[in-house]
């Protein structure tokens, strides 16, 4: 078992709702495009493959997908879309659960490798994902970068969202390297507002890059989005791809 919170039955029954405008056909076109590339002829594994939100669309281009999920609530909601034959899915860690076949394309997105909790297991999570590849196969990961530099002295927390449904703020441990996301979301129009948070371990790209070459893998590419847009100093998440070197 990792360090990852499970995730309930409630929060995966609504999971696909909240993330209705970053599900929508625009919104995910430039991922699927980028990993179909990716993946070639050959097959791809989406490490926490969730609800489906990029893997369902994904096998629909005709990529065959598998998957690795630690929630079977989350599991569930996805088999509602695409049945096991279709794309089969493996309840468990990312970090240590083991799928058969070989693939050319890993991905893991939406900032899920910090759901691993400790340096020790995000380290294993890349080392999963070379044992799953086959030689010259990449591995693909979308991560926000820390935004520590929107924290002043003396202050804990940083806001990502401010509208008129939804209050979300980050607190950070520096030391631990820990950050907590706060979430108050308003039920409808002028209902009650619900409280949520999750725990998430940041790490840096050049953090990340070291992660992968102790697992043997090469950075091959490293941009801002699925677009391609350069990564600079002031982006605030990048695409990172490594290659397993060819045999």
């Amino acid at each position: 078992m990792t360090s990852s919170e499970l995730w309930d039955r409630e929060t995966a029954e609504r999971y696909d709702a909240g993330e209705a405008e970053s599900s929508s056909p625009a919104a995910l076109e430039p991922a699927l495009a980028f990993l179909a590339e990716l993946a070639g002829d050959g097959r791809a594994l989406e490490f926490a493959i969730g609800t489906g939100r990029v893997g369902v669309p994904l096998r629909e281009r005709g990529v065959p997908v598998a998957g690795i999920e630690l929630s079977e609530h989350m599991a569930a909601v996805l088999r509602r879309k695409a049945d096991e034959d279709t794309l089969p899915v493996t309840i468990g860690d990312m970090a240590t659960t083991a799928v058969p076949g070989g693939f050319t394309l890993v991905y893991l997105v939406y900032n899920t490798i910090s759901n691993l909790l400790t340096q020790d297991e995000q380290v294993e999570c890349f080392r999963n994902a070379a044992r799953h590849l086959e030689p010259g196969g990449r591995f693909v990961i979308e991560l926000g970068v820390p935004p520590l530099r929107f924290l002043p002295p003396g202050q804990s927390a940083v806001p990502f969202d401010v509208s008129d449904r939804h209050l979300g703020f980050d607190t950070f441990d520096l030391v631990e390297q820990v950050l907590v996301s706060h979430h108050f979301t308003r039920e409808g129009d002028d209902g009650p507002y619900r409280r949520d948070n999750s725990r998430h371990r940041y790490a840096w790209p050049a953090e990340l890059d070291l992660m992968a070459r102790i697992a043997g893998l090469e950075l091959e590419r490293r941009v801002a989005d699925w677009d391609g847009t350069p990564f600079t100093q002031d982006s605030a998440k990048h695409v990172s791809v490594w290659r397993k070197p060819p045999s």
